[in-house]
């Protein structure tokens, strides 16, 4: 069993494949060109696979694949197998904007794939394409419709925001609804790759928007999951992650690993430390050491969560899946 300095029990892995995306979403890295990590730089999935199986075997039993955009690292369905291959009953879900998700989610089912969080920000083909800076929300909603055709779990991620997206709040609920998807709205996390200026929605401000066609009862957030959960009379369930509230570090589960082999105690700060060198040599027990030392440094609770307003990460969420 894995335990950070808080007494936390830690049994979350979060695997960035790659910092490359074919979106330019302005609450993540619209500035940033289309250029990418030299491939020789990035971890293989043997090397990646070794480390999982080290988190695996003391006590991590949910893995979710992240990015960047990860449909964009080739062969991705083949990882996919091989952590499945090795503990088949393992919760392994996928974070995706959904572009290649009509290619690939057969591959990714066949795999061993069981669920993915599809971020859907807009049903308006205009906004959609102001947020991402691409014409992109046609082929989002086939890949919806082609992964829950091929059997994989689906929920949707949207951040609302201010002056863009945020009169869509109900529309993008009902549309989930319509396919027995769960929403759940994701506060702004303010971060200097992001545009200036921008300003999300606040857990109440979504909760008011909702409230004026829908009454509903809180239910609270199910185990360690980051959502708060509301849920409609007629049982539908929608979910809030609000990094801000004071709480939302209480019961953290997670870390984070990236690309290129950076192993992350926490979403919010720099701090974070190499198993590269580790894994490359094949050297489990000095790759098992990293893990212990990160959960040990993990910080209590991020700044978002602070009684500080406004406060900015430096951290690239397109190198750690957010």
């Amino acid at each position: 069993m894995l335990i950070d300095g808080h007494g936390r029990k830690v049994n979350y892995l979060r695997i960035s494949v790659t910092e490359r995306c074919n979106f330019r979403c302005q609450y993540c890295m619209p500035e940033k060109p289309f250029s990418w990590v030299p491939k020789e730089n990035l971890l293989s999935f043997e090397d990646l696979f070794l480390f999982i199986k080290v988190g695996i075997d003391e006590g991590i039993d949910k893995i979710r694949i992240t990015g960047g955009e990860p449909l964009l690292r080739a062969d991705l369905d083949s990882f996919v197998k091989m952590i499945s291959d090795y503990k088949p009953d393992i919760d392994l879900a996928l974070t995706t904007n959904g572009f290649l998700l009509k290619e690939t989610a057969q591959k990714l089912k066949d795999a061993g794939l069981k669920r993915l969080n599809v971020s859907l920000d807009s049903l308006k083909a205009g906004v959609a394409m102001k947020i991402a800076q691409r014409d992109v929300l046609i082929k989002v909603l086939e890949g919806i419709d082609r992964a829950l055709h091929v059997g994989l779990g689906v929920k949707i991620n949207s951040v609302p925001l201010k002056g863009i997206n945020d009169d869509e709040v109900l529309a993008l609920l009902e549309f989930a609804k319509s396919k027995n998807l769960q929403i759940r709205y994701i506060e702004y996390m303010e971060n200097r790759f992001a545009k200036e200026k921008l300003q999300g929605l606040n857990a109440q401000e979504i909760q008011d928007i909702i409230s004026t066609k829908y009454s509903f009862k809180p239910v609270g957030r199910v185990a360690s999951s980051p959502a708060h959960l509301f849920e409609l009379e007629d049982g539908y369930r929608f979910g809030i992650i609000d990094p801000h509230k004071h709480d939302f570090c209480e019961d953290c589960n997670r870390i984070r690993l990236t690309a290129e082999g950076m192993l992350i105690p926490c979403l919010y700060f720099d701090e974070a430390m190499s198993i590269k060198e580790s894994v490359q040599k094949g050297d489990v027990q000095a790759a098992a050491n990293v893990l212990k030392e990160v959960l040990a440094n993990k910080p209590e609770k991020n700044k978002w969560s602070s009684d500080s307003e406004n406060e900015t990460s430096d951290r690239a969420f397109y190198e750690t899946g957010g």
